[in-house]
């Protein structure tokens, strides 16, 4: 009861201060200048400045995307093929560990029934 009382006044206390900075700020935010232009893209950017290279004009991005995606699939492929081999034997294990445990207990009954 006293720790949801402590709670829900931390809780208050909280979004009291939030508030509060909120209320601070709109002043700064209010004076900023707006910006109607939209934000450039970094590929955009990046071709800009990819085109002032020598020799650029005989790039072909698009053949260039191809073949990082192409990579990236491969390393991925790659991992997943890993990590099923890896599952698959933490899988044999487990069955091998169930099938000792079933052994024990059948070995017990054959040494009771043998003495």
């Amino acid at each position: 009861m006293i720790l949801e009382i402590i709670l829900a006044i931390l809780s208050i206390l909280s979004l009291l201060g939030f508030f509060f900075l909120i209320l601070r700020k709109i002043p700064a935010l209010s004076s900023l200048p707006e910006n109607n232009q939209p934000e450039e893209s970094i590929t955009v950017k990046i071709k800009r400045q990819m085109n002032h290279l020598p020799g650029s004009e005989a790039l072909d991005y698009e053949v260039h995307l191809q073949k990082v995606l192409s990579k990236v699939r491969v390393l991925t492929l790659k991992t997943e093929q890993k990590t099923g081999t890896w599952l698959e034997k933490l899988r044999q294990k487990s069955n091998q560990k169930k099938n000792g445990q079933d052994n024990y207990w059948e070995e017990l009954k054959k040494a009771k029934d043998g003495k």
